[in-house]
């Protein structure tokens, strides 16, 4: 369980280190912005899920885990450790992510998520709906064993199409770890509304794990 932990604890820090890092560092509203940041959190996930995944499974997200509890693939305590282990993993990416704006290369938002519009509402709907996508295809494609030669590949694949459409909105964030880390480092109306993003991604995360119990049976 603590090498678990640990790999959940640095999965997430590199997510957060090179998929916000890389949203502060390039900006989503210059050309090609939303593509990079898109293509960054994607790739982390491909990357890590080849290198921690025979390890912890690679959730890295604590919606991940919650789906994963929910469908009967862990134990609450394995949730309990996934999850803690996950948000230590996001406040230090954060933490890294914070150094390299005191040189002023990279954007004091930390690649923090935002409302759209300032509608709560309206951003809670964007969240559990770009989340309910990209577990659905996580609780689809570990399903079964002969699709692990693919799975790193269509789970990045997948968080780089919820991104493409959800960083207009919210920045995206479908992972609550990924959302805590840079919010309380960068304070804020980032902090203000961090709960939004941590509720939401987890209310997707469940409504996927139900559908696709139900589907699968």
């Amino acid at each position: 369980m603590l090498k678990k932990c640990i790999a959940e604890c640095l999965g997430t820090c590199v997510l957060v280190v090179f998929g916000c890092g890389t949203a502060a560092a390039i900006g989503c509203d210059v050309p090609g912005g939303y593509v990079a940041t898109a293509l960054a959190f994607g790739l982390v996930i491909v990357a890590m899920a080849y290198s921690i995944g025979n390890v912890s499974g690679c959730h890295v997200n604590p919606a991940v885990s919650l789906a994963m509890l929910i469908s009967g693939r862990m134990s609450v305590n394995e949730f309990i450790s996934y999850v803690i282990s996950q948000c230590i993993g996001g406040v230090i990416g954060a933490l890294i992510l914070k150094i390299f704006a005191t040189s002023g290369d990279i954007d004091a938002g930390l690649g923090a998520n935002g409302l759209y519009n300032d509608n709560v509402f309206l951003s809670i709907l964007i969240e559990i709906i770009l989340t309910f996508v990209f577990i659905i295809a996580i609780l689809g494609v570990t399903s079964r064993d002969g699709f692990s030669s693919v799975t790193g590949l269509v789970i990045g694949l997948t968080l780089t199409l919820v991104h493409l459409l959800g960083i207009h909105f919210t920045g995206t964030s479908v992972n609550p770890a990924r959302s805590l880390g840079p919010a309380l480092l960068a304070g804020g109306s980032a902090l203000t509304c961090v709960w939004v993003f941590i509720v939401a991604p987890l209310i997707g995360a469940a409504l996927a794990a139900l559908c696709y119990k139900y589907l699968d049976n």
